[in-house]
This record gives structure tokens, sequence and C-alpha cells, in this order.
């Protein structure tokens, strides 16, 4: 996502896909988020580069834990879901993150970050409840 883009259009709500495509450097998509109060991000298909780096990832969730949404991009599939619940909510350690034999971005595996309930309930659905307005009783 390109900054002067999202800084041009103030008014207009961002959400870059895939941890706005560079899961893999934190740093960079923080600065996005720090810089950009209208840019938001989803976790699709990116546990395993969130998963090979999970204190920095977790870190990074909970510092901006108001502008983090749950996204796939996979088909309703029991498993998969799994997998992610897997990934935010516990701490185990070197587990596949693919619901395949070799998991598909690469042949590492991922650990766990175990996020709080509260920036879990956001994650999953407050933070899109309150970019679409809608009311969301808890």
């Amino acid at each position: 996502m390109d900054f002067n883009l999202v800084k041009q259009h103030a008014n207009t709500k961002f959400i870059g896909a895939h941890v706005g495509c560079y899961g893999e450097n934190l740093t960079w998509v923080g600065k996005m988020l720090d810089e950009c109060p209208n840019y938001y991000i989803d976790i699709s298909a990116r546990l395993g580069e969130l998963g090979r780096q999970p204190y920095s990832a977790r870190k990074f969730f909970i510092q901006y834990q108001d502008r983090v949404l749950f996204g796939s991009d996979m088909s309703p599939d029991l498993d998969a879901y799994r997998l992610c619940y897997r990934f935010l909510e516990t701490d185990d350690e070197y587990f596949n993150y693919n619901t395949s034999e070799v998991p598909g971005q690469g042949r590492w595996y991922a650990y766990g970050m175990y996020l709080p309930d509260d920036v879990l309930e956001k994650v999953y659905y407050k933070n899109a409840a309150k970019l679409l307005n809608v009311d969301v009783k808890a």
C-alpha cells in the first residue's frame, strides 16, 4: 500500500490485505499504521510469516489491536480455521500452519501468539464491526 495514496485520502478507510502485503516486515507495517490512522490490516494468508516471529507479532498485535482484522483467503474449511485459532489463541510451538503436509508458503512451521482475550475479540469481530458501523453486543 502506498503511503501517499492513503494519506491523500484521509477520509477513506483502507484495509491492507495480508498484513499490508508485508507481514515479514512488521516495522514497516507499524510505521504505516502510525502515520495513517485510516489504515487497517487483515491477517489473511500470513500465518506463516507471523508465526516465524511470534514475539514480535504478539507485541505488534497488542500495540495495534484496534487496527487488526481477522481475514482469510480460503473457502470455509473447519481444519483451516482451527489452525488460525491455534495460531492466535495458543502458545503452541512449531506446528504446521497449513492444512497440507508441506506448508504452502515454505517449509518452516509456526508458533502460536497466545493473544489476550480482549485483543482476540477485537481481531475476530469488534474491529470489523466498528469499521462497518455495526452495533455488536458483547
